[in-house]
C-alpha cells in the first residue's frame, strides 16, 4: 500500500511493508511462520466470464482455500501462509486482473467489483469446487467481503485481513475526519495519468529480504500500473464514486458465513475503529484479532500470528 503526500500529480511515494518481525514476537514463533517450504505450486489459469485469463498458482488437498491479494502485490504475497494450510488444505493464491501472469484490460469497466468478483467465483470452477474459503488483504479483502454478498452459497467462510466491512468504511468515510484525510491517496491515484507516478523499483524498495524484493519487483514490471490504478477508478467511494448529498447509504446483505478479521492497528490508511459493530453484519460467527504492533501489512508484520490464528480458526470449522 502506498501513501500519496500531495495535492496534485506528481506524487511523492512512500511504501509501508513489514518485512521484520515486531519484537514482541518471539524466535520459536518467527521460526513458526516459515516452516519448510511446501511442495512446489502448480500455475494454472481460469477463464473469466468476460474472456479474461486470471493466473492462479495451487498445492495442497482438502478444503480449497481461495487467497487474493491487494494494491501493490501479487500472488506471492501469501508465500508465508500456503506452507502453513497446504499439508491439509488446498491452499490457491490469485493474480487478480492486471497483476502479474494474469491478463490486463485497460479499461475501467474491466475492474468493476461484479467482474472482480466473477473472477474468483472462474477459479472456484476451474479448480473442480463450488464453495471455498476466501481470504482477501487490502483490495483483495474488498473482493472477499463483496464475494461473501454476492455469492454466499460459494462461500464457505470468510478472512479478512485490514478492511472494514463496506458499510462500516462508508461510515468511517463520512463520519472521521482521520478516515478521510487517510483516504486521499486513494483520489490521487483515480486521476488520470496517476499510473505515470508508479513503479515497479519503488514498491520493491521497502522489501528487505533479497530473495522476496526480486521476485516481487519482477511481478510488478509484469503488471500494468494502469490497471492498478482502475481498482480505484472503478470502486474506491471517494472521488466520481462518493455518495451523493442526500443519496441514502448503499445497503448490503448479511455475511452469512463464519467472518475471522485481522487488523493491524498501527495501519495508516484504514482505521482499526472501521470494524466497531460490524459483527451486527454477520449472521454466523465472528472473530476480530487487532494486533497492537502491526500495519497495514499485517500478514507481513507478524506472520506468525496471522499464520496460526487462521489454521487455528479453520481447523475448529472444518
Amino acid at each position: 500500500m502506498i501513501q500519496i503526500r500531495a495535492a496534485a500529480l506528481p506524487l511523492v511515494l512512500l511504501l509501508s511493508t513489514g518485512a521484520m518481525a515486531p519484537s514482541w514476537v518471539s524466535e520459536a514463533e518467527a521460526q513458526a511462520a516459515s516452516p519448510a517450504p511446501a511442495k512446489a505450486a502448480d500455475s494454472r489459469y481460469a477463464t473469466a466470464p468476460d474472456g479474461v485469463k486470471i493466473h492462479y498458482t495451487a498445492t495442497g488437498e482438502g478444503p480449497l482455500v481461495v487467497m487474493i491479494h491487494g494494491f501493490p502485490d501479487y500472488a506471492g504475497t501469501w508465500s508465508k501462509l500456503i506452507p502453513a494450510l497446504s499439508d491439509n488444505y488446498r491452499t490457491v493464491a490469485i493474480d487478480t486482473r492486471g497483476y502479474n501472469y494474469s491478463d490486463k484490460p485497460t479499461d475501467v469497466d474491466s475492474y468493476r467489483r461484479d467482474r472482480l468478483v466473477a473472477d474468483v467465483e472462474a477459479v472456484i470452477r476451474a479448480e473442480g469446487r463450488t464453495k471455498a474459503t476466501v481470504i482477501g488483504h487490502d483490495f483483495g479483502a474488498f473482493i472477499a467481503w463483496f464475494f461473501a454478498f454476492d455469492r454466499p452459497e460459494m462461500t464457505a467462510s470468510l478472512v479478512i485481513l485490514s478492511v472494514p466491512h463496506p458499510a462500516n468504511f462508508a461510515n468511517e468515510l463520512a463520519t472521521n475526519p482521520e478516515q478521510m484525510r487517510n483516504s486521499q491517496y486513494a483520489l490521487a491515484l483515480q486521476a488520470e495519468g496517476s499510473e505515470r507516478a508508479l513503479s515497479a523499483e519503488r514498491f520493491a524498495a521497502g522489501r528487505t529480504d533479497p530473495v522476496e524484493r526480486q521476485a516481487y519487483l519482477e511481478a510488478l514490471k509484469r503488471s500494468d500500473f494502469r490497471a492498478m490504478t482502475n481498482y480505484y477508478r472503478a470502486n474506491f467511494p471517494i472521488g466520481p464514486n462518493a455518495p451523493k448529498p442526500g443519496e441514502p447509504p448503499a445497503q448490503f446483505p448479511p455475511v452469512t458465513a463464519p467472518v475471522l478479521v485481522i487488523h493491524g492497528v498501527k495501519d495508516p490508511y484504514l482505521l482499526a475503529s472501521g470494524h466497531s459493530r460490524s459483527w451486527e453484519r454477520i449472521s454466523r460467527d465472528s472473530t476480530f484479532l487487532m494486533i497492537p504492533d502491526a500495519d497495514h501489512n499485517v500478514h507481513l508484520d507478524a506472520p506468525a500470528l496471522v499464520n496460526r490464528t487462521i489454521r487455528d480458526w479453520l481447523d475448529a470449522r472444518r
